[in-house]
């Protein structure tokens, strides 16, 4: 495994200011095959003060994203051209935790799996998101 410090530096450079930042979100495990992260629910819910789905799906391509990027390797990145989620229960408190499995890595496409369970280990949410893998733009002057 590599540090997830410098993954995410590779990845997606500096996260102040980005939805990743603004949820919570921390990544805890990356590589290629499997990515973990989590992400509070507190802050993160709808008025009945359940977890917002929206933020499962922010999660899981949070999670996705970075596994593609993994895929794509230096040089290339991860485009998200699709994503699915399916809640399966509510989570009220404490923090998520979403594993992204890799199904898929190939020269232009990733896909992966996205599972997010709540503190008790129940599944709160399933996902799959798809990547196309691109060479990066060149840089701007």
């Amino acid at each position: 495994m590599t540090d997830v410090s410098e993954v995410l530096a590779s990845i997606q450079g500096d996260i102040t200011g980005t939805l990743i930042e603004r949820m919570g979100i921390e990544i805890v495990e990356a590589t290629r095959e499997r990515v973990v992260g989590t992400m509070p629910v507190a802050g993160n819910t709808q008025p009945y003060g359940l977890l917002h789905g929206g933020a499962s799906v922010v999660l899981a391509e949070t999670l996705g994203s970075v596994g593609a990027g993994l895929c794509a390797g230096p040089d290339r990145v991860a485009v998200g051209v699709d994503i699915n989620a399916t809640h399966h229960r509510a989570a009220r408190r404490g923090t998520v935790t979403g594993v992204a499995t890799l199904l898929s890595g190939g020269r232009t496409v990733a896909g992966y799996e996205v599972v997010i369970t709540d503190e008790d280990g129940a599944r709160v949410c399933t996902s799959r998101i798809t990547c196309l893998l691109r060479d990066a733009p060149p840089a701007q002057p």
